[in-house]
């Protein structure tokens, strides 16, 4: 088990860090240093909270599986998302929707740096648990709409 493992995807333009990476053993996988046989990465992110309605937790677990994908040069067929309030872990499938949600975002993400355009954040109740919430700063940037107002007239 491996944790805080650095990841990169030159193709999609990302690097992060995964929480934990396991790894199970494998017909088809990689040679680990000091291991006999084959693995296969299994990436485990934790979060605090509970499951989301939507698909962001497993979006990201998607493309931390991608980035190790090109890495290690080995398919990724599910990872898990552990979820501290409700203490289960559930499995991620990354299926090709979702790999296709991934590439996705991550191309309007480069587009919108490319412009030069920072997207407004917007206040909802689980920003009140988010560890970025003071970067973020959604309750104040709603009052200066964009970051550079913000900076002129905080700064100054």
């Amino acid at each position: 088990m491996w944790r805080s493992l650095n990841l990169i995807s030159y193709e999609l333009g990302l690097t992060g860090r995964a929480d934990v990476v396991k790894f199970k053993r494998s017909d088809v996988g990689v040679k680990l240093p000091g291991k006999a046989g084959k693995w296969t990465p299994y990436p485990i992110e934790y979060k605090r909270g509970k499951p989301k309605p939507d698909e962001r937790d497993e979006v990201q677990l998607c493309a931390q599986a991608i980035c190790m994908e090109e890495m290690f040069g080995t398919e990724i067929l599910e990872g898990a998302l552990y979820y501290g309030e409700i203490r289960r872990r559930t499995v991620a499938q990354f299926t090709l929707e979702l790999r296709a949600q991934v590439d996705a975002y991550t191309s309007e993400m480069h587009r919108l740096f490319e412009h030069g355009i920072t997207p407004a954040p917007e206040y909802k109740s689980h920003c009140k648990s988010c560890s970025l919430v003071e970067i973020c700063l959604p309750k104040q940037m709603k009052r200066f709409k964009t970051a550079s107002n913000y900076l002129k007239i905080e700064l100054l």
